[in-house]
């Protein structure tokens, strides 16, 4: 599955994300995944779930979304 697929598989109901959404989710997650050596699918779910809950919150800049979840994967709050 692409990353664009994990993405769209995990858009919350009712969320509405246009391309270029999808695109800075997904650009995100592969950032995220390859600076964390993540690889397995399930792995890659549980940061994708994470992300779109961000998006949703109105958070859409790919860097920032993947400064987030690095610094929450470092055991910080990334606020």
């Amino acid at each position: 599955m692409s990353t664009i697929g994990t993405i769209v598989e995990f858009g919350r109901e009712g969320a509405a994300f246009n391309p270029q959404d999808i695109r800075a989710m997904s650009m995100a997650l592969d950032d995220v995944c390859k600076t964390l050596s993540i690889d397995r699918h399930r792995d890659r779910k549980v940061i994708a779930i994470r992300i779109v809950e961000l998006a949703h919150r109105g958070e859409r800049s790919p860097t920032k979304l993947r400064d987030r979840l690095l610094a929450e994967a470092n055991g910080g709050t990334g606020a």
